[in-house]
């Protein structure tokens, strides 16, 4: 069994490679059951969240072939960890055998998480924003916020590269190493503003409160959710969900987990059927993506267990000589 790190991750994997590879993914299908989902009580502090989820490649959709693999990945996410320096997810990615259940990799579950999360919204992002988008707005400045900014990057022609957070400091550094691998990064001081001039906004936080104000998109923004995973946590408010045509990752976990979909689903501001289509129906063409140069659209993402088994096939692949 190999022990995959997360540089060694770094190593195995592109940006764009990861994009088609996810396309393909969604596009076949694995069997992923709803993922496991944990509250953890603290005496002290904010709960921590377990999250287990499985998946495994379809078999009856392969016509019974032999092979195939199975992974879990096995994820806590610790708010208060940030207080303390600390990554608020932490996690391991256990990749098995589909035929034997023999054990094939241990791989850095919270690298796995990013790359597969961000290559994920590029996906998105490929059927979804304009073509010519080229300012790219990235809400959060936690560990996921560079990965966005180059997953994104990798799927269209990104020239400008604004990083908004609470604490400037942490933007401030997160667009200094972006700028230090060749991207036109910057820290941004003033969110409104910076909502009315993106082409793309994406978002990683954990707020409760929305940060993203449908009123002050312009048309043909595309809206990138990712943080809230939670139906307490939400990015964006009712007029961003009024105003755009919206996508989801998958429906089943959107649906249920995401504050961003559960909560105007709830309220009666979006329909069950004003969900456009899943990554599932995008990358089979079952669907539509942007119609129009000027409509606003918003994915939500909540992640799903068929991304972290494509990924984890990919790193096991191109590192186990």
């Amino acid at each position: 069994m190999l022990t995959i790190s997360a540089a060694e991750v770094d190593r195995a994997l592109t940006f764009a490679g990861l994009v088609e590879t996810l396309r393909t993914a969604f596009r076949e299908g694995a069997v992923q059951p709803v993922r496991h989902h944990h509250a953890v009580e603290r005496p002290d502090g904010a709960a921590s969240t377990l999250l287990l989820m499985p998946a495994w490649t379809d078999f009856q959709a392969a016509g019974g072939s032999a092979g195939g693999h199975i992974g879990v990945k096995i994820v806590t996410v610790s708010p208060d960890n940030n207080t303390i320096g600390k990554p608020a997810v932490m996690g391991l990615y256990l990749l098995l055998d589909g035929g034997t259940g023999e054990p094939e990799a241990l791989i850095d579950g919270q690298r796995l998480t990013q790359w597969r999360t961000a290559c994920a919204s590029a996906l998105a992002a490929s059927y979804l924003a304009r073509d010519d988008a080229s300012r790219l707005l990235v809400v959060g400045a936690g560990a996921l916020s560079p990965f966005l900014a180059k997953a994104h990057s990798a799927v269209r022609p990104i020239k400008t590269i604004r990083i908004w957070n609470r604490t400037s400091a942490n933007a401030e550094k997160v667009a200094a190493d972006l700028c230090a691998e060749g991207f036109a990064a910057s820290a941004a001081t003033d969110l409104d503003a910076e909502l009315g001039q993106a082409d793309i906004v994406s978002s990683a936080t954990i707020t409760t409160t929305p940060l993203i104000k449908g009123a002050l998109l312009r048309p043909g923004t595309h809206v990138d959710l990712v943080g809230g995973f939670t139906p307490t946590m939400r990015e964006s408010d009712d007029d961003a969900i009024m105003r755009a045509r919206v996508y989801v990752d998958t429906r089943a976990g959107a649906t249920k987990e995401a504050g961003d979909i559960v909560q105007p689903l709830a309220s009666g501001v979006l329909k069950p059927k004003a969900i456009v289509a899943d990554l599932h129906e995008l990358a089979r063409g079952q669907r539509e993506g942007r119609g129009s140069p000027d409509e606003i659209t918003l994915f939500k993402s909540v992640g799903a267990a068929l991304e972290d088994l494509a990924a984890g096939i990919a790193v096991y692949k191109a590192l186990r000589g």
